[in-house]
């Protein structure tokens, strides 16, 4: 059961952005950033999943092999910037990454892992089964067409990556000037926020 969290300011932002920008596929998309071992950051496209209901926290699908994984697990801090075109609005949401793979049966989110994979399409199912990602290019042509994993069982590779915003920078473009907002969390997790210049 996932502990019910007092729903941030910015989520009703945010939901409302998703709505108005819903006829341009490319806003279900944004930038998530990581930090490498060697301190250099990384950063990479993914897919947004929606929220896990009654908290503030992101869901993205990932595999336990990329490279992130490692990143994540050696610091597990990341931040996502986020652009509505149609509205013209950027959203950078700063946090903890949360990892929750197959071994993780004690996790109060190891449920939504299971959910979130049923609720995945097939050809999003099948990238969890292909050849190792970022190796070199399998020479099996068939190595890309496996049979398709069950639709209720997760595969070991397939791992639910949540975002815990901790900070939240909102900015619309639209209007002169342009309007921005700093939302944060206070140790008590409380939600404040306040307005800044853009």
């Amino acid at each position: 059961m996932v502990t019910q969290q007092e729903l941030a300011p910015w989520r009703s932002l945010l939901a409302r952005s998703l709505h108005r920008n819903r006829s341009k596929p490319q806003s279900r998309y944004f930038q998530l950033a990581t930090v490498q071992s060697n301190g250099k950051p990384a950063n990479r496209t993914v897919v947004f999943r929606g929220f896990v209901e009654t908290s503030n926290h992101l869901k993205i699908v990932t595999d336990r092999r990329s490279e992130k994984i490692e990143q994540i697990q050696q610091q597990p801090w990341g931040e996502i910037c986020w652009y509505f075109s149609k509205s013209r609005e950027q959203f950078r949401l700063g946090g903890e990454l949360i990892l929750i793979g197959d071994r993780d049966r004690d996790s109060e989110f190891y449920t939504e892992r299971q959910n979130t994979w049923e609720n995945l399409s097939d050809s999003a199912r099948l990238q969890f089964v292909w050849p190792h990602p970022k190796q070199e290019r399998s020479p099996d042509s068939g190595a890309f067409e496996p049979p398709a994993p069950e639709s209720d069982t997760p595969v070991e590779n397939f791992c639910l990556l949540l975002l815990n915003p901790h900070q939240v920078d909102y900015l619309t473009l639209r209007g002169d000037p342009q309007n921005r907002h700093i939302y944060w969390q206070e140790e008590d997790r409380t939600w404040r926020d306040r307005e800044v210049n853009p």
